[in-house]
């Protein structure tokens, strides 16, 4: 109704899911170019925040965060130094994502859309495809007793 885009994030470290982040984008973009480059700077925000966490803790971080991202033109033109924004309104958002890219923060790749786990926050999926989206993430089979852990239960 609004016609404003929805930024789905999900957060991994050593493959486990640690950070989920969905909700309606505060403008409305004339593009997905322009969403997606909206949700980009959004997931640097939580890198950025999350490596500060880890690193007050104590975990060693080697090298960038690795984000993946399904927009070929927002892939481009933020890991790609020599390319040029086309469009100004969005060039906050781009300077903001390429400045963690420079100094090594983030690393920005490409995933196909038929892949990327981030689509069950954002879109309406059809069963068959949110769970083969969420193998690795959750449970298959949300009914399969067997793999819910029993807290305080001794057999």
């Amino acid at each position: 109704m609004t016609r404003r885009s929805h930024s789905g994030v999900l957060g991994f470290v050593n493959s486990a899911p640690i950070v989920s982040y969905s909700k309606k984008q505060n403008t409305v973009e004339a593009s997905t170019y322009g969403a997606e480059l909206v949700a980009l700077r959004i997931c640097r925000d939580i890198v950025v925040a999350l490596r500060l966490k880890l690193r007050s803790i104590g975990v060693p971080l080697d090298g960038p965060t690795t984000v993946l991202c399904d927009n070929n033109g927002v892939v481009k033109n933020t890991s790609i130094p020599t390319s040029t924004l086309a469009k100004k309104h969005n060039s906050i958002n781009y300077h903001i994502v390429r400045e963690a890219a420079a100094a090594g923060i983030l690393r920005v790749g490409k995933e196909q859309t038929e892949t990327n786990k981030a689509d069950v926050l954002t879109k309406i999926l059809d069963y068959k495809r949110k769970t083969r989206l969420l193998t690795g993430v959750c449970f298959e089979n949300f009914r399969d007793k067997e793999r819910f852990v029993q807290v305080g239960r001794e057999d």
